[in-house]
């Protein structure tokens, strides 16, 4: 009864305010309205108040309206809108034309791969001497374990069970859809061999007894990384050719854009180099031949690049492609070499210093979803030259592979 009393009060009110309002044909009619109203008025608000005291309700019970608009806005936790911010990052990862890319359809993927490692380095002088100098090749084998685009694994060095080298090698190649990253650390040693030695023409000396043979008075180390962009990553798969997370179902191609950093070390024994060539070319042709300006014992530059390529897959075949790009980089060299005692400054070493690098990667792959296998190659190269000597930095790998895919994505 009350409620009913309470909305019909609530309905005079409304009329006799809106009669109040209403324009009227005299002033006596205007004041008996303005009566009416303003007793209708008082006894609504008088009810109201009656009834909001029987239903046990207080005005200041209720929440103000901006209180509730600020909780309907309260910022979510930081670790929930970070977890959002990854979400929609790896969304973007996928976001792919499936016309020409077809998702991967499992969230594991296992293989076994063979991985076989080369590196050379060659330094030329100012009056011809050029020495090159490379490791025996590295096989490695052991498995691996993958979830959609990230895989971990490891490997055995079958060269070091016969010999203990004193070298240390970490390569990691990650692919997504969108960007790529190479992180490389590498330091030799110990196991090279002079693999190619040369004069000048007008010496005519023959160098062959040299090729192939022990030189232990070199240690190499590189570091860095590269990281780069793929422009057509809708329709451009890298993963589909190196991490076989996705299938590449109609050939297609894209720009790369990146940038790169990389620090090396080469220190090379000169006196040792030298007595090698005395051994078995002779003193005479040793100190006839070998240049005197060779003194530098270490060379140290830092490398810091912007690159820019092309890459192409092909697919010849269904669930078959075949995949190839290379990219080259301006690179700023900052160099500095150490001498025999204190850190020397040479004017060949010039803080101004560009040069051009390159990185190549090949691929064929066979994939049905299922069951996939293929070979890759990657190939690095860095060159610094000045007036007095040149060098030139390469090393890359070839890997073999067979594996599944298991647990379906749901």
């Amino acid at each position: 009864m009350r409620r009913h009393a309470f909305i019909l009060c609530l309905a005079a009110c409304a009329s006799l305010q809106t009669a109040a309002q209403t324009p009227a044909d005299s002033i006596g009619r205007v004041a008996v309205a303005d009566s009416a109203a303003t007793y209708t008025t008082a006894a609504c608000t008088t009810a109201a108040t009656d009834y909001v005291a029987a239903i046990g309700l207080k005005t200041a019970d209720q929440p103000p309206a901006d209180s509730l608009i600020a909780k309907s806005h309260k910022k979510k936790p930081f670790i929930k809108r970070l977890g959002g911010v990854f979400v929609r990052l790896f969304e973007s990862f996928s976001d792919v034309d499936t016309t020409y890319i077809e998702p991967q359809g499992y969230d594991f993927a296992a293989m076994v791969q063979n991985t076989n490692t080369y590196e050379r380095y060659r330094i030329i002088s100012e009056q011809g001497n050029d020495f090159s100098f490379a490791p025996e090749p590295k096989m490695k084998f052991g498995p691996y374990f993958g979830w959609r685009w990230l895989f971990l694994g490891y490997t055995v060095d079958f060269n070091d069970l016969k010999n203990k080298s004193r070298s240390t090698e970490f390569d990691l190649s990650l692919y997504t859809a969108v960007f790529g990253v190479d992180l490389f650390y590498r330091k030799t040693g110990s196991n090279y061999k002079i693999s190619r030695a040369s004069f000048d023409p007008s010496y005519s000396v023959n160098t062959h007894p040299l090729k192939n043979v022990d030189f232990d008075g070199i240690n190499v180390g590189i570091k860095g990384f590269n990281v780069y962009y793929i422009f057509n990553h809708r329709r451009f798969s890298y993963p589909a050719a190196f991490s076989q997370s996705t299938i590449q179902r109609r050939s297609a191609g894209s720009w790369l854009c990146g940038m790169g950093y990389t620090k090396h070390s080469l220190k090379i024994d000169w006196d040792k180099l030298y007595d090698t060539m005395a051994d078995r070319l002779g003193e005479d042709v040793a100190s006839r031949c070998m240049d005197s300006n060779l003194k530098t014992k270490e060379i140290k530059y830092t490398d810091l690049s912007a690159s820019c390529g092309y890459a192409y897959n092909w697919v010849f075949a269904r669930n078959w492609l075949a995949a190839a790009s290379v990219s080259m980089a301006l690179g700023y060299k900052n160099t500095t070499g150490n001498g025999n005692n204190d850190v020397l400054s040479f004017h060949d070493f010039s803080m101004n210093n560009f040069n051009i690098d390159g990185v190549g990667r090949f691929g064929i792959v066979w994939n049905n979803m299922r069951w996939f296998a293929g070979m890759s190659a990657i190939v690095h190269s860095y060159n610094y030259k000045k007036t007095r000597f040149s060098t030139n930095s390469m090393f890359g790998s070839l890997n073999i592979y067979f594996g599944f895919n298991f647990r379906k994505r749901r």
